[in-house]
């Protein structure tokens, strides 16, 4: 099975690691194509915890801890956050790069051993989160690195090894990696767990169960010893409140349409197919898995912003492995099931290649980015000075509103829309007009009147997506809050002052969160008011 000498794929993997590890740094600094809002909360998530707060403990967040440390761990070193990226994704690649060897050596043969080392590598690597546009952005990082370490633990639980097993070892990477899988983003751990287990317990591999458990259980026991027991109690308690909000229920297309719509049928299709060949090719065990990890897959796609299978790389790597080995096997329809399941597996790299290429050549894009009207993202912070972004992007402000109000000559259609009913502050309501683009110039303009207005120094909370007051002026984060709103009101008892903008970037958001305050039987004290916004002071909750 292994013709493949060990020494060419650590050689070809290490010369991976140093090329597309090196060619971010060679630029300089991070230049953002895209999603500069996300960078924004991935900057606040990153620098609260670089000054010594948790993550669900000291502000709300749906993103597990790991999905930040290797970052937060060059920041603290003193490191940029832009060149804390870059190392950060290194550091996460040279830690999956020993599992991902032992995976190809044991798992897969041939040329594929390094397409499986090439993709894990790549996916940790990344500067854009996939899809097919071109604009390099960190968005969504983490989900890349799952993604890298569901690579690795699938065919540990999947795959016969070739060769003497390794059940100990293997044991141990499988419950790491799950417990990764915890602390960067649930979904990917629930998504897996029954194919995985049920794997591994219809190959009898009670020895690697075992050991999965305990590495696991370490794992959450060396989090609990650092962070206090009080920290899974914070976890579940931001993860409960991210899915019964009604602001972002889901991040792209719905589950069915992730499956169905055009864009995806292929290789929903393929993988389904590939399911039954397997079963027919007598690859009982291996069959039942993926027909438990396809709709896991499924749903991983549909909670991930994009939608973007990523999964389809690693099933053409497992379908062309378990192929029968030699012509003649067929089915009842006669097809030769060798050469069906590498149709399969031909089908599933060409569903995923606009992915793959984009992933693959996102570091060298960035490289040779023209960066002349680059701006730093947040000009305030000097430990965010090396990332930047297109500067026309970060300020040119468009506001859009409906077309439809009373004083138009669309007035008599409204009643035939879905509109919902404006926004209300103390029984007025508020203008039906939204914020498009223009980041920097909303927080610089509003920071720069609040503190000319003596507000300087306050802890201040929006009603808006983001409430980064603090990082554009002389402001202080606000313990409990959320660096990203998904609705509800955390951290509102430890804030001076609410900001409510008159044109939001989601308005579905301000009015969440007004209604929120107005039930939870607060006084809102208007106290000052420009064309911008409306500064509130809001007493405690009267509500039991």
């Amino acid at each position: 099975m292994n013709r493949v000498r060990p020494i060419n794929l650590w050689l070809f993997s290490l010369c991976l690691l140093v090329l597309f590890g090196a060619a971010p740094l060679l630029k300089g600094a991070f230049y953002l194509g895209k999603h500069e809002g996300d960078t924004m909360h991935l900057a606040e998530l990153v620098l609260r915890m670089a000054s010594g707060e948790w993550p669900h403990l000291d502000f709300m967040t749906p993103i597990g801890i790991l999905a930040l440390a290797p970052v937060v761990l060059f920041v603290k070193a003193g490191a940029g956050l832009g060149h804390a990226i870059f190392y950060g994704q290194i550091l996460v690649a040279a830690t999956l790069l020993p599992p991902a060897i032992h995976v190809a050596r044991s798992r897969f043969h041939g040329v594929w051993q390094y397409v499986f080392c090439a993709s894990v590598l790549v996916l940790c690597l990344a500067l854009v989160h996939g899809e097919a546009h071109k604009a390099v952005s960190i968005s969504m990082h983490y989900n890349r690195w799952a993604w890298a370490i569901a690579y690795i633990i699938v065919p540990l639980a999947i795959m016969e090894p070739a060769g003497a097993g390794h059940e100990r070892l293997e044991g141990i990477l499988i419950g790491l990696g799950m417990a990764a899988l915890v602390l960067i983003k649930v979904t990917y751990f629930v998504a897996l767990s029954p194919a995985l287990l049920v794997a591994l317990l219809a190959r009898r591999r009670l020895r690697a169960i075992l050991w999965a458990l305990i590495a696991g259980l370490a794992a959450a026991l060396v989090v609990t010893l650092l962070a206090g027991p009080q920290f899974w109690l914070a976890y579940l308690g931001d993860l409960l409140a991210v899915a019964g909000s009604d602001i972002r229920q889901q991040p792209g297309e719905s589950l069915g349409d992730t499956i169905t719509l055009p864009l995806y049928a292929g290789g929903s299709i393929t993988a389904l197919a590939g399911v039954i060949l397997l079963r027919q090719a007598g690859r009982a065990v291996e069959g039942m898995a993926l027909l438990l990890l396809v709709p896991g897959l499924f749903y991983i796609t549909y909670q991930n912003f994009g939608n973007d299978p990523q999964w389809l790389y690693l099933l053409a790597l497992i379908f062309v492995t378990l192929r029968p080995g030699a012509m003649g096997v067929t089915n009842g329809l006669g097809w030769d099931l060798r050469r069906a399941l590498t149709r399969a597996a031909i089908l599933c790299l060409a569903f995923g290649l606009p992915t793959a290429i984009n992933l693959a050549f996102s570091p060298w894009r960035h490289l040779a980015m023209d960066t002349k009207d680059f701006v730093p993202l947040l000009p305030g912070m000097p430990a965010t000075a090396d990332v930047l972004a297109f500067g026309p992007r970060l300020y040119t402000v468009n506001r859009t509103s409906p077309y439809d109000g009373s004083d138009t000559p669309f007035a008599s259609y409204r009643s035939r829309t879905e509109r919902p009913d404006p926004a209300m502050l103390n029984g007025q309501a508020l203008p039906e007009c939204q914020l498009e683009g223009g980041t920097n110039a909303w927080f610089e303009t509003v920071t720069a009147d609040l503190a000319a207005a003596g507000y300087g120094g306050s802890h201040l909370i929006g009603t808006d997506l983001f409430s980064a007051y603090w990082m554009f002026g002389d402001f202080k984060p606000v313990r409990g809050a959320a660096p990203w709103t998904y609705g509800g009101l955390p951290g509102i008892d430890n804030a001076d002052y609410v900001v409510v903008p008159l044109c939001p970037m989601s308005t579905k958001l301000r009015a969440g969160m007004l209604k929120a305050l107005t039930e939870s039987g607060r006084s809102l004290t208007e106290l000052r008011r420009t064309e911008l916004y409306v500064l509130l002071a809001v007493s405690k909750s009267t509500n039991p």
